[in-house]
């Protein structure tokens, strides 16, 4: 991991209030918050490109680590930027986090694209969750989950990545005529159904489980389907932590783009 850069920004962290000493859901929003504004911070600092992406991995990273453990301490946790304790599988609950979501996004200011991943396992399933977007001053949770608006595109859209969408997505969109919508983060992605802005968004090129555990733990709670692409269950906390496809969307297209992700499996492998 590159060398961290304590100049710039304090890791003198905020007591947390009281009344989250026993609310998993205010506790992820919380964390989530407090690290999207330290690292919004820290992109005034003037680091650029690999410099500002290693520096902002490694300050999400100590933060949620040094919050969890102050105020979650016998829980497990799991991170991108940490290293794998296998001792999780044993763990009843297990904080799985993903410090800093679109790195690629958040070296280049102004875009809002990026995310902070908290998220709560416990006892087989995800429990909790927050998504924390500081570029638009906001964060998603279970404790206050949104509220899914009516959709507005008579066309389905769907959240896909700044490059150039696989064909096996490009696929799917004509055979919905649906709409690309260009975005970053996955967690971004995930949220973006929340929000209207997208209605459907599937991934088969494979992610980790803290690039999609707090998106997900958010959207079911504002009444998102979640699956694999093919409409299997999602399993987290596994000993194996790669996710190979993911599916978030709004509940009314979960058949046809699950019929669609078998039959085209089915012809192309998978």
């Amino acid at each position: 991991m590159a060398e961290f850069h304590p100049v710039t920004v304090s890791l003198d962290l905020p007591t947390a209030p009281a009344e989250l000493a026993s609310d998993d859901h205010r506790l992820a929003a919380w964390t989530a918050t407090v690290a999207g504004e330290r690292l919004e911070a820290l992109r005034t600092h003037g680091l650029e490109g690999r410099e500002l992406k290693d520096a902002g991995d490694e300050l999400g990273h100590r933060i949620l680590m040094q919050l969890l453990a102050a105020y979650r301490p016998d829980d497990a946790v799991l991170s991108e930027e940490g290293k794998d304790d296998k001792a999780r599988l044993q763990s009843k609950r297990v904080w799985i986090v993903d410090p800093l979501d679109g790195t690629r996004e958040y070296s280049e200011p102004p875009r809002d694209d990026w995310a902070i991943h908290v998220a709560l396992w416990q006892d087989g399933d995800l429990v909790a969750g927050a998504v924390a977007q500081p570029g638009m001053s906001a964060t998603f949770s279970t404790a206050e989950p949104p509220v899914l608006p009516e959709r507005t595109s008579t066309r389905p859209r769907i959240a896909v990545s700044r490059t150039r969408p696989p064909e096996f997505v490009s696929s799917l969109a004509r055979s919905m005529d649906a709409e690309l919508v260009p975005m970053g983060s996955a967690g971004a992605k995930v949220i973006s159904v929340a929000r209207d802005v997208s209605d459907i968004y599937v991934h088969a090129g494979g992610q980790y489980e803290w690039d999609s555990a707090a998106p997900v733990a958010v959207a079911r709670a504002a009444g998102l389907h979640t699956s694999r692409a093919d409409g299997k269950p999602l399993f987290y906390n596994q000993d194996d932590v790669w996710l190979p496809d993911l599916l978030v969307c709004r509940p009314e297209l979960a058949e046809p783009v699950t019929s669609f992700v078998r039959d085209y499996w089915a012809k192309h492998g998978q």
